[in-house]
């Protein structure tokens, strides 16, 4: 009879185990933000990461947004738990990962491949620079390099740009910094209307990824004779910034290895908006101009560490970065970043 009610005993254990509802997830909001909004291509990897939240413990109600400032301020005001902003807005959150967009800092995407990489690596020095105050980051995407649309493609040189003006985002101190560097008369935008200034003529330049060329129909500003001058100003960024406090210890170490596994997605879709380029648009500029704008940009890029703007330890990473493809560039000899 005792072999019974042990055996009974076990059973009505397994039972329960059986049944035992699984603990369920925590519900929280993500405010995304995307330029095309719901169909955007930033929104449905998030409706992915979503999916993949679910194994983290984390069920997220998505939010689109097509106004990031709208978007930065909900999750400072705690309508968000979460949200995906540009590295350049998400500045305010982590100056160190916001560093990212800094202008000319990262010039291939095989450099930016190892940087986000890096930022993966779970490294504990790595891994403290990633949290500031009540935030995480949970990850990095790539949005595309970023180049100059002109209205004249006469303009193949630094010294002519001196005169043009460029809309440029009010929020980021670096773009009117660089353009006043250059002698252009910098015009303060957003990013709801500086596609607007640039293709009904109010101004003469401006500043974009190249999914722009489609995304925000550039193409009809260059027209007739403009172009993209072909030198890369910087990487875009998008970045998940995540309320540390609302999720499990782990969770944004898992966030930011599922974002490095969407590095080719995000890949695809730029190479997918650089193949619908004319190649007739392209300035191709001289190799000494090109040297040239590199030695400018590593200055405004020191100047503005200096004012507190970019992050000093990220700017000494991604000079690491660019020697480690280009051991050949002059500032691997003489270091000043």
């Amino acid at each position: 009879m005792r072999y019974v009610k042990a055996f009974t005993a076990v059973a009505t254990a397994a039972l329960a185990l059986t049944f035992t509802p699984v603990q369920a997830a925590e519900k929280r909001t993500m405010c995304v933000f995307d330029i095309i909004g719901a169909n955007g291509d930033i929104y449905n990897i998030m409706k992915d990461y979503k999916t993949a939240a679910l194994n983290w413990g984390v069920d997220f109600e998505l939010k689109p947004y097509t106004d990031e400032k709208i978007a930065s301020e909900d999750l400072k005001a705690g309508q968000c738990d979460a949200a995906v902003l540009t590295g350049i807005r998400g500045r305010q959150f982590n100056n160190y990962t916001g560093s990212l967009d800094s202008i000319g800092s990262i010039p291939s995407y095989d450099a930016m491949r190892t940087v986000i990489t890096v930022l993966t690596s779970e490294s504990p020095s790595i891994n403290a620079k990633l949290v500031s105050g009540p935030y995480e980051v949970g990850g990095v995407a790539p949005m595309g390099a970023a180049y100059l649309f002109v209205k004249d493609s006469t303009i193949d040189t630094v010294s002519e740009l001196s005169g043009k003006s460029i809309a440029v985002l009010e929020y980021d101190s670096a773009q009117a910094n660089m353009a006043s560097r250059v002698g252009m008369s910098p015009v303060m935008s957003d990013i709801s209307n500086f596609s607007s200034r640039f293709n009904n003529g109010s101004v003469d330049v401006c500043f974009a990824p190249i999914a722009a060329y489609s995304a925000l129909e550039l193409y009809k500003g260059m027209q007739p004779d403009g172009g993209i001058v072909d030198y890369v100003l910087g990487q875009l960024t998008a970045q998940v910034i995540l309320k540390k406090d609302k999720f499990p210890a782990d969770f944004a170490a898992q966030s930011r290895k599922y974002m490095l596994g969407q590095f080719d997605r995000a890949m695809r879709v730029i190479e997918n908006a650089n193949s619908e380029v004319n190649k007739k648009w392209w300035i191709r500029i001289p190799e000494a101009d090109r040297l040239r704008y590199d030695e400018m940009m590593r200055d405004a890029r020191i100047a503005l560490t200096k004012d507190g703007v970019y992050n000093k330890d990220m700017m000494g990473l991604l000079r690491k970065v660019r020697c480690k493809h280009e051991p050949s560039r002059a500032e691997c000899v003489n270091p000043v970043e």
